[in-house]
This record gives structure tokens, C-alpha cells and sequence, in this order.
């Protein structure tokens, strides 16, 4: 790490300047510059970092005129770690779409959706279904009936596609709530209707058709994708990448297309992009518009792909600038596009600043050292539940037990949760009781950290997280005798209760 931040932050011979014309082509490796190489602010992006740990940030990574001036990782995440971008998936499957358009397998934009699933009897088929169009589907105006929380919705309709046998069924037998193209819902569930519609077009899974078509020309190994029950990448999330290959799905974008003298993009599929006009009707910032999977501010002239808790891939064209956030909470994505812009401070070459450029240096230091949280004495209670199973009623947590091992030499835990697949419901590891995190061997969704302290003699505080999941379990479990109360976040946010016993 500390090579790294030598080689970002020090002048380093031969580094190209935002003075030249030729387009850097990141395919196996970025370049990297100083900031101020590229006509950037030390100080500004150095208060940028610090502004990531008030918002959990996992990693920050800004490249301008083809070249990472900052690249930033929270421990305990690291740079080498993939991280789930969630619903930044779907702005890769609309990359798939339209390089299958630009490729002739797909004749246009508006061609009907359900021409693509005519070998399946779907209901609730009237004229309106009818009439629904893989654009629909692109701007999120396809009119079908969908519920996922977004703007403080249920997210019933997540929660009953998982549960469904056939995603592609459930969704395409879903009634029609208003006309195509009448107005914008969010809808994860269009976005898989396009991986399906991919892999129809392609005779190729979607993952193999991203595989051999944009992750290959750019540089970019096979990502793990999540799967539905039909063995399909899913289309509205589900994707793990690392930062500075996220970096390069946005620099394709930021080159209008092109990649290395190929073009890659159609030219009306970016045009939308760039100047997208779609109201999504958001109350948190009403700036907002949307096309083709990516979300923009127009007056502030950025365009994005978006996963839930700030997986950002940002374009900002007028600056050159593509950043990358990843992050364990939700970020104000206008802030952030108005901080990187202010961060510019010439086209050209700025003076270099040794004291900006130090502290910069410092700050991603601090940032990527793990620091020792305060933990509390051990009190008697330790013992007695330490190794004890603590079974708990439904909750919306989805715990099903819970075994602490705090007194053992190397303390540790097993939970047992009530939903998924079944080989993967076990999660066990060590845990930290020394305000570190203990990290556990690899598995399909990551690194398990945990750490736990106590805050008085019956309150233990279980801090977990998948590092890179893009999200932290933080549950305050109180014991009294053979009883244990598990308070916790649900997703979105939501407090959520669990009461558990164990055997005696």
C-alpha cells in the first residue's frame, strides 16, 4: 500500500499531462498521475477521502484525462477485493443491449418485448403488454406492476420474485399498472427481463456474452455474477467487480464508445445517455433523470450508474473525469459530483504542491489502517453464554441462531440464517474482541469480518460484514438468563427485533 500511495501522490517521470490529445487506453493497466499532473486539487480530493469515512465508504477512486490521480480503500476493505456494485449491474446489461443493437442480433431499440418470449404463455396479456418495448424496459416505463422500495416503497415485488421458481415468468405475468411509456418506476425486474432477452439474442449465456464482448476488449476478468433459479445472470443486480475495473466500464462511456480504435457503443444508446430526460420522480433529489439504466443531473452535467449504498460509476464528460465510489451506506450523489468538479482546477498542468499532495498521501493512509474500536471489559456473563446455541423466532433480520465462542482462545461465532441457499445459510468465523475485525477464509459473496465489545454486563455488540458486500450487520444482542433479545437493521434501514432462547 504504501508503494501505491507513493507512486499516486510523488512526481513520477514521464506521466502524460491533460495537455495531450491522444486518448490512454486502460486495457491492462491504469496509468497514474499526481493530482495536480492532471489539473486537480490535492487538498480538495484529500477532503474528498476524509468526506468517505462520514459515509462508509469502501473505496474512491477519480481518474481524469485517462489516468487514476486518486485511488483510496477503507479498511477493512482492500484494493485486490471484488466489490458488489448491486444495481450498477444494470448498467452493464444495458452495455450488453446495446452492443447486441450495434452488432445487428437486435434490429431496434423499440422492438417488442414479448416478441422474445413467444415460446412462453404469459398472462395478463393485453394490448398494453403488448406494446411493452426493450426501450420501456432500458428507461424503466415499461408500465408493469412493480413494487421495490424505491422512494420508500415495501420492495414486495423483490421479495416475491426471489421466492419464485421462474424470475422470468413471475415477471413478465405481472398486470399492467399504466401504459408503456406513461411514467417512470424503478423496476429490477425489467432489467433481468433484459439479461433474458441478451441471452436469447446472443444463443449465449449473458455472463459468456459480457465476457467475450466488454469485460475481454477491456482488460477485465470474469466477475462473479449471481445467478436466478434458472441459472440466468440476474439483470438487476447481483455483480462483483473491483473499483478500478468499475473505473474502466465508465471510461468506456467517458470515450463515447470507443475502446482502443474499436467502437464498441452505438451512437443514439450514448446520445440518451448523455442527455438523459426521464423523470424518476424523486423526492430525496429532484435533479434526478434517468435513461438507458443510468441515472443523471443534468444541471450538473454527470451521468452515473447507480447500485443501492453508493456503488457510483460517475461520468463527468466536461471534466473528463470518470470516479468510482463504493460504500457501506447511501451517499448525496450531487455533493460528490460537485466536490470531484471542484476539485479541477485547470486543463492544463498545475504547480506542483508537496505540502497538498503530502497530506493527501496522509489521509489515505489513515483511511486504509484499521483502527482499534473501543471495547469494554468481559463481563461474568461471558462465560455462561459463550458456546451456547440462542435460537430465535422470525424476524425480519432473517437470524435464524446464534453461537458465540468468547472464551475460547481464538473466539469466534456460527449464525444460522433462515432464508437462502441452503449449502450457503451457515456463516461462521472468527471474530475480534479487541476492536479489530477477524476476517474469515474467502467465500462466494466475500470476506466475513466481525468483531464484537461489550457495552455493559448484558449487552454485546456483534459488528459483521461481508467486505465488499457493500453493507455492515451491526446487532446489539441483550442477555438475560437463558434468553437473548437481537436488535439489528433490516435493509433499507428498518429496525427490526428477533427474541431467542437457548437450551438452558
Amino acid at each position: 500500500m504504501l508503494g501505491m500511495l507513493v507512486l499516486l501522490i510523488s512526481v513520477h517521470s514521464g506521466a502524460a499531462s491533460g495537455q495531450g490529445n491522444e486518448a490512454v487506453w486502460p486495457t491492462t493497466h491504469w496509468q497514474n498521475s499526481t493530482p495536480e499532473e492532471q489539473g486537480m486539487d490535492s487538498a480538495a480530493l484529500a477532503r474528498l477521502v476524509a468526506f468517505g469515512t462520514t459515509r462508509s465508504f469502501d473505496s474512491l477512486l477519480v481518474t481524469r484525462h485517462g489516468r487514476v490521480v486518486l485511488d483510496a480503500y477503507y479498511a477493512p476493505f482492500t484494493a485486490d477485493m471484488p466489490h458488489t456494485i448491486n444495481s450498477a449491474t444494470k448498467a452493464v446489461v444495458a452495455t450488453l443491449t446495446a452492443m447486441a443493437y450495434k452488432d445487428g442480433l437486435l434490429d431496434r431499440l423499440d422492438h417488442p418485448m414479448l416478441d422474445f418470449f413467444a415460446d412462453r404463455r404469459v398472462a395478463e396479456g393485453d394490448e398494453r403488454k403488448k406494446a411493452v418495448t426493450v426501450q420501456h424496459l432500458l428507461d424503466m416505463t415499461s408500465g408493469l406492476d412493480w413494487d421495490e422500495g424505491f422512494e420508500g416503497g415495501r420492495e414486495q415485488s423483490m421479495r416475491d420474485m426471489g421466492a419464485s421458481p421462474d424470475w422470468v415468468k413471475f415477471i413478465l405475468d405481472r398486470r399492467m399498472a399504466h401504459a408503456p411509456g406513461e411514467s417512470f418506476y424503478y423496476n429490477s425486474g425489467g432489467s433481468h427481463l433484459l439479461s433474458a432477452i441478451i441471452s436469447k439474442l446472443t444463443g449465449k449465456n449473458t455472463a459468456d456474452y459480457a465476457n467475450e464482448r466488454l469485460f475481454g476488449p477491456l482488460g477485465i476478468a470474469p466477475p462473479f455474477w449471481r445467478r436466478d433459479p434458472q441459472r440466468l445472470p440476474i439483470g438487476g443486480f447481483g455483480l462483483a467487480m473491483r473499483p478500478r475495473d468499475m473505473a474502466k466500464l465508465g471510461y468506456l462511456y467517458l470515450r463515447n464508445g470507443e475502446w482502443d480504435g474499436k467502437q464498441l457503443l452505438p451512437a443514439d444508446f450514448l446520445e440518451a445517455v448523455g442527455h438523459a430526460t426521464i423523470n424518476m420522480n424523486a423526492r430525496s433529489d429532484p435533479a434526478l433523470r434517468y435513461a438507458n439504466q443510468f441515472w443523471a443531473i443534468p444541471g450538473k452535467h454527470v451521468y452515473m450508474a447507480v447500485g443501492y449504498h453508493c456503488q457510483v460509476i460517475m461520468v463527468l464528460p466536461e471534466k473528463d473525469i470518470v470516479a468510482v465510489m463504493t460504500a457501506r451506506d447511501f451517499c448525496p450523489l450531487g455533493r460528490l459530483a460537485d466536490d470531484i468538479s471542484g476539485a479541477v482546477k485547470a486543463d492544463s498542468v498545475l504547480p506542483a504542491n508537496p505540502a497538498a499532495a503530502g497530506r493527501l498521501a496522509e489521509v489515505i493512509a489513515e483511511v486504509s489502517t484499521e483502527k482499534a474500536t473501543k471495547v469494554g471489559a468481559a463481563p461474568a456473563i461471558a462465560a455462561a453464554i459463550s458456546g451456547k446455541t440462542y435460537k430465535f423466532s422470525d424476524n425480519a433480520l432473517g437470524i435464524k441462531s446464534l453461537v458465540l465462542f468468547l472464551t475460547d482462545e481464538n473466539p469466534r461465532y456460527i449464525v444460522q440464517m433462515a432464508a437462502g441457499d441452503p449449502a450457503q445459510r451457515q456463516l461462521d468465523g472468527p471474530i475480534g474482541l479487541d476492536g479489530l475485525y477477524r476476517k474469515s477464509a474467502p467465500s462466494f459473496l466475500g470476506i466475513r469480518a466481525a468483531k464484537g465489545s461489550w457495552q455493559n454486563e448484558q449487552t454485546f455488540i456483534f459488528d459483521f460484514q461481508y467486505v465488499g458486500l457493500g453493507e455492515t450487520s451491526i446487532w446489539t444482542l441483550t442477555f438475560d438468563g437463558n434468553k437473548a433479545t437481537l436488535r439489528g437493521r433490516a435493509r433499507y434501514g428498518r429496525e427490526a427485533t428477533a427474541e431467542g432462547t437457548s437450551g438452558g
